[in-house]
C-alpha cells in the first residue's frame, strides 16, 4: 500500500471517531506532527504501532494497510472522571451566566491538566470532565494527572479511576454524532464518584485493575457495593 493511501484511511476513520489529531497522538503517545506526517502520506506508523491505532480508531490493521480484515471495536484503557463536591447547589443560587463562568474555568483546568498527561478528553460532565488514557503507561499517566488534578482544582474534588476494555465511537443521532465511551470501566469510575463524595476532603480513588500499574502510597484495599454494579469492586485510595 502506498503511504498516500494510508494516511486517507487514518484520516477518514479519526474523523469519523471524532478525534482530533492530538487527540491521536496522545492516545498514542508520540506528537501530533506525527499523525500531521501519517495523514498526509509523508511517513508511517513504527510497525509497534500499528495495533494501538487501530484499535484507537476502530478498526484493524490489515484495514489500514487495505488488506480484508474484521474491525475492532474495544481497547483497553483507564478511564478519568471527575466532579466537584456542592454542584447541585451552586447550579441552584449562582446565576446561569456566573455559572457557565464558572464551569468553563473548571473544564479549561482540568482538560489542560489531563492533556498534559496525554490523556484524551471526551466530554464535561457538568462538574468534571470524562477522559480517558491508552497506550504506554496508561494507568500510571492518568494516576498522575488524578494527583495533578488534585493541585490544581481548589475546590473538594472527587476522581475516580478504572481500567478495562471501553468503546470508543460517535454516539447519538447521525445529525449530532459526538465521541463518546462506554464500557464496565465507565460505569465502575462514575458510581465511584458516588462513593467518594462522602469523603471530606475530596480523593482519588481507583479500582484494583488500575493500581496494579501504578507506583504511588495507596490506602486499602476496600471491597465494596457500587450501585447497578453486580458485584463487590475492590477499590484504592491515591494519595495526591
Amino acid at each position: 500500500m502506498k503511504l498516500d493511501e494510508l494516511g486517507q484511511r487514518v484520516r477518514a476513520r479519526r474523523e469519523e471517531r471524532g478525534l482530533t489529531q492530538a487527540d491521536v497522538a496522545r492516545a498514542l503517545q508520540v506528537s501530533a506532527q506525527a499523525v500531521s506526517k501519517w495523514e498526509r502520506g509523508e511517513n508511517a506508523p513504527d510497525i509497534a504501532l500499528l495495533g494501538q491505532l487501530a484499535r484507537l480508531l476502530d478498526t484493524s490493521v490489515d484495514w489500514l494497510l487495505g488488506l480484508h480484515g474484521e474491525a475492532r471495536d474495544v481497547f483497553e484503557a483507564t478511564v478519568f472522571v471527575s466532579s466537584v463536591a456542592g454542584y447541585a447547589a451552586r447550579s441552584r443560587d449562582v446565576p446561569p451566566r456566573e455559572l457557565a463562568a464558572w464551569a468553563n474555568g473548571l473544564y479549561y483546568t482540568l482538560t489542560e491538566t489531563v492533556t498534559r498527561h496525554d490523556g484524551v478528553p471526551v466530554k464535561q460532565t457538568g462538574d468534571g470532565v470524562l477522559c480517558f488514557f491508552s497506550g504506554a503507561r496508561h494507568r500510571e499517566r492518568a494516576a498522575e494527572a488524578a494527583r495533578a488534578a488534585a493541585r490544581a482544582v481548589s475546590e473538594k474534588q472527587v476522581v475516580a479511576l478504572a481500567t478495562g476494555e471501553i468503546y470508543l465511537g460517535a454516539m447519538g443521532h447521525p445529525d449530532y454524532r459526538r465521541p463518546d465511551i462506554l464500557g464496565d470501566p465507565v460505569n465502575i469510575a462514575f458510581r465511584m464518584l458516588e462513593l467518594g463524595a462522602r469523603h471530606p476532603e475530596g480523593v482519588i480513588l481507583a479500582d484494583a485493575a488500575t493500581v496494579a500499574g501504578v507506583e504511588a502510597r495507596l490506602k486499602g484495599p476496600l471491597e465494596v457495593d457500587l450501585t447497578f454494579i453486580p458485584t463487590k469492586v475492590t477499590l484504592y485510595e491515591i494519595e495526591p
